[in-house]
């Protein structure tokens, strides 16, 4: 079972966002955020969350790539409840029975999408507004092999 943490590569996110995801945190799409947004509401940092950012389950940040990676079903059913109580919280949805499937259905979403790419694939969403409402795509970045020494820094003693 697959789902997709945060990653950032520098500190660009915490400038792009007004409320920036942790690493490492469970991500999903979070288009529902927009659902009723117009062009009007797509000024500064709200804009760029809504062209790129995934939300982070954990904080409701916002980040620019997400890494496929392994979950366990406790995380998942965790991620669930979590989710299902941002939909009471945040949304209306009147009790956690009520928003519970919603989430799941979020949740799914996800998994799908990550179930189709290998372990480390680097996933980037892209929305717009058209007449039907907010569209989504998807791209994924594969993983490249690299060498241990690409990333080590070796040094002598005497350094």
């Amino acid at each position: 079972m697959y789902l997709a943490r945060a990653i950032h590569f520098d500190e660009s996110d915490q400038n792009v966002f007004a409320n920036p995801a942790r690493t490492g945190e469970w991500c999903i799409s979070g288009g529902f955020e927009f659902s009723n947004w117009v062009e009007e509401d797509l000024t500064g940092k709200q804009r760029q969350a809504f062209a790129n950012g995934w939300l982070g389950l954990e904080t409701s940040g916002r980040v620019t790539f997400v890494a496929v990676t392994q979950i366990e079903q406790g995380e998942l059913d965790q991620l669930g409840e979590l989710l299902a109580q941002h939909f009471v919280d945040y949304y209306g949805a009147p009790d956690l029975a009520s928003a519970r499937p919603v989430a799941l259905g979020e949740l799914q979403q996800m998994q799908d999408l990550c179930a189709e790419n290998p372990t480390n694939t680097l996933l980037t969403v892209s929305r717009e507004l058209s007449d039907a409402g907010v569209k989504e795509s998807y791209r994924s970045i594969e993983p490249q092999s690299a060498g241990l020494e690409q990333f080590a820094l070796h040094a002598t003693p005497e350094d």
